[in-house]
């Protein structure tokens, strides 16, 4: 796409969408030029009805994934290339997302034993600790870190929401130790140079890295981490609606699902047939 390209990145910077937006819609306008061998400055509606169809049909796209195309496709076409955009985002049912299948305890604790590098760890600790997605965790700056009222400070979240999240005190503890050893100026898990921040793609590599050497069958990714931290809050005890504040959902539906994951919250429930028999038990009266 060249220049166009170009364009488009900046006008994505001056919207105000985030990283991975950015990098989701220049892959499906890159991938709609390829798939024409042609600039979209040249193409229309009908090519984009005929692609959004090949998506559909043919590399047969989830409901989001395809949602996203759509909105890829129209800030191209509306905002870089300054072109009306009237065709409408085709129905598509929504397919149930599968459960994600959490870690125990002992397996977290296994995957934080195996990571080779300390900054890695400490990503991960966080994204289990404090239950942030891996962009907000990489984002991090050391001003966030508020040990007096042991609260982190996630800024610029997902929808552009900043929320405080609890800091654990292991968290914190750990944090120290980094810190004195490593002194990070700005972010606190910089990336190569000091003035940026660790790249979410190689806190993936060494989640994935470190799965594998601890022997972790399941699929480990640092979103994953974050589905943990959500179970096991609920798994001793902590109120969805709370859970719903420190995760960022702004729907509580989102939150509930976690309530169908926990295997261990749905064995110690206490069926009301059970309770007839209990001394204490007198539900009908």
């Amino acid at each position: 796409m060249g220049q166009l390209r170009d364009r488009m990145i900046q006008d994505l910077r001056l919207s105000g969408y985030s990283s991975s937006t950015r990098r989701i819609y220049l892959l499906y306008a890159t991938k709609f030029a390829q798939f024409f061998r042609r600039s979209p400055e040249i193409l229309g509606e009908r090519e984009v009805r005929r692609y959004l169809l090949h998506l559909l049909d043919e590399r047969q796209l989830s409901h989001d994934a395809y949602r996203q195309a759509h909105s890829a496709l129209k800030f191209l076409y509306t905002v870089t290339l300054q072109r009306p955009f009237d065709l409408p985002c085709l129905p598509r049912r929504r397919s149930p997302h599968p459960l994600p299948k959490v870690l125990s305890g002992s397996e977290v604790r296994r995957l934080f034993e195996t990571f080779s590098s300390p900054k890695h760890r400490l990503v991960a600790m966080t994204l289990y600790g404090a239950g942030l997605r891996v962009s907000e965790a990489c984002r991090l700056q050391v001003r966030d870190i508020d040990s007096r009222r042991m609260l982190i400070h996630v800024r610029d979240g997902k929808n552009h929401r900043d929320r405080f999240v609890t800091l654990s005190r292991r968290l914190l503890e750990s944090l120290r130790v980094y810190w004195r050893v490593h002194r990070p100026k700005d972010y606190l898990f910089p990336g190569k140079t000091f003035d940026a921040h660790v790249s979410a793609e190689s806190v993936r590599k060494a989640v994935k890295y470190a799965a594998r050497d601890a022997g972790i069958r399941k699929r480990v990714t640092p979103h994953l981490l974050r589905h943990c931290f959500a179970t096991h809050l609920l798994e001793t005890g902590t109120d969805v609606a709370v859970i719903r504040v420190l995760l960022g959902h702004q729907d509580i539906q989102v939150t509930t699902r976690y309530t169908t994951i926990s295997k261990r919250l749905i064995s110690r429930v206490r069926i009301p047939l059970d309770l007839l028999e209990a001394p204490e038990g007198r539900l009908l009266g």
